[in-house]
């Protein structure tokens, strides 16, 4: 879909440095060589320069009338997703990334198209139903070339159904509808911990941890305000990183500045964090956060030893005292790679249950919702192999002793920065008694404990002079 007002705008911003997007089926060829799906045997000096390595999805495509840039572009299970943002501003010098707004409006919008196309491309006839009722849906999404709503799945596919817009002026554009009958909010705090262990002095242990709150807000009113609060408990680490849903109509600047490239210091904001905003009718993530809490959920210990035919593995896991012991779920896989399958087992596990895949390459330690009264779990034991077939898993990574444990756990109503949402200081101004529910999650992932008999392949060693 093209826009004449934003290429006038384009023209108008750029000047004499304007380059026009060319035709289409130009435009494509040029993009696919860029995106080196054509003659990619081929070397060309303007497109394959180590000098031009690109780190992002955004591309300079070289067409007749010169460079047109920036073209924001990614293929994606045998789809190319392009748009061309508007740069409101010069092209020479080039602006930074970070300051060109069309390009996260683009990329909302590729996103939004990609997560609505995306389930049905393994059923042709499916997939060109939906994208041939794409134009219907950005009429609605992106109607004069600005994305007011990027949730393509919730809009209607056909011209009948599409409302007009609001009489209300003060209704927002990513408000698509309201809502009638008793007013209610659902707030989650979903947070996610990385973690790298290795159990080896020169190598530092590191853990991440990622959060989420995930709103939805069912409210009368063309622009309904509320006002969220999150929390931390006393001396806990502060919240940094925060990037804010652009419904958010205000927010502390010293919120945004705390972030984790700094060393923490006195000085740094540690809430209470309050979140003024008019909600969109759909579900949303209200904002997103990091934070650098002092230790990891679960420390653990991994040793996988060859010892001729047969390998000797330990696993020792420990629950950090300060994590509530109430799990959903919690269990160890401990993959076998490059080997043939398990053709003997003997183990010795302190708690739980151990269960081997049906491919004979995984060991699956089911630890259960609760860790025993000392917190801390074992798992011995001796494994032999058969010969090796197509169906066993291989691993570049880890070849020889280099192997690891991987732990998947959920903890339901808690986080890892203790962050939560006082239901008593969400405000909202409508008439009626809203009913307010809040939760909170901590789930694991990419959760990793290397064996510490065998060089890591990835590390973080200390800086020593």
């Amino acid at each position: 879909r093209r826009y004449p007002t934003v290429e006038l705008r384009a023209e108008t911003f750029n000047g004499s440095t304007h380059v026009p997007v060319p035709s289409d089926g130009a435009f494509l060829k040029a993009l696919l060589f860029e995106l080196r799906l054509v003659d990619e045997q081929v070397f060309v000096e303007q497109r394959d320069t180590c000098t031009r390595i690109n780190h992002s999805s955004v591309h300079s495509v070289s067409t007749p009338a010169g460079e047109l840039w920036p073209v924001l572009a990614f293929h994606k299970s045998g789809l190319i997703y392009a748009c061309v943002p508007l740069v409101e501003g010069t092209l020479e010098p080039r602006p930074p990334l970070l300051t060109v707004s069309g390009l996260s409006q683009g990329l909302a919008l590729l996103l939004g198209i990609m997560d609505y196309v995306s389930p049905s491309r393994k059923n042709e006839a499916e997939l060109k139903a939906k994208i041939g009722q794409l134009r219907n849906l950005l009429i609605q999404a992106c109607p004069l070339g600005t994305p007011l709503n990027t949730n393509i799945r919730s809009l209607n596919g056909s011209f009948e159904d599409i409302q007009e817009m609001p009489v209300d002026k003060d209704q927002p554009a990513w408000r698509s509808s309201t809502y009638k009958g008793k007013p209610q909010v659902n707030v989650c705090i979903t947070e996610k911990v990385k973690c790298m262990q290795y159990d080896q002095r020169d190598v530092v242990d590191t853990w991440q941890v990622y959060g989420a709150v995930n709103c939805k807000c069912d409210i009368e009113g063309s622009a309904p305000n509320v006002t969220l609060s999150l929390s931390l408990p006393t001396n806990a680490p502060p919240l940094q990183d925060i990037v804010v849903h652009h419904c958010v109509t205000s927010v502390d600047p010293a919120m945004l500045v705390s972030t984790s490239a700094e060393p923490l210091h006195d000085a740094v904001y540690n809430g209470p964090y309050k979140f003024p905003f008019i909600p969109p009718s759909d579900s949303f993530s209200l904002c997103y956060y990091t934070s650098q809490v002092p230790v990891p959920p679960i420390l653990g210990c991994y040793q996988l030893v060859e010892e001729g035919s047969q390998i000797k593995i330990t696993v020792n896991l420990k629950l950090h005292e300060s994590i509530k012991n109430s799990f959903e779920y919690c269990e160890a896989r401990i993959p076998f790679f490059n080997r043939g399958p398990i053709a003997q087992l003997e183990y010795k596990v302190s708690y739980g249950q151990l269960d081997l895949s049906r491919e004979k390459s995984l060991l699956v330690w089911v630890i259960g919702q609760k860790f025993p009264k000392s917190l801390e779990v074992s798992l011995t034991g001796t494994v032999s192999f058969g010969t090796a077939g197509k169906e066993h898993p291989t691993d570049y990574v880890c070849t020889g002793n280099t192997a690891y444990v991987k732990l998947y756990f959920r903890i339901p109503d808690f986080t890892l920065t203790g962050c939560y949402v006082d239901q008593h200081c969400v405000q909202i101004f409508v008439p009626g008694k809203p009913k307010i529910t809040a939760s909170r999650e901590l789930i694991s992932s990419d959760y990793y404990i290397w064996n510490s008999k065998a060089p890591a392949p990835m590390v973080y060693k200390p800086l020593l002079d």
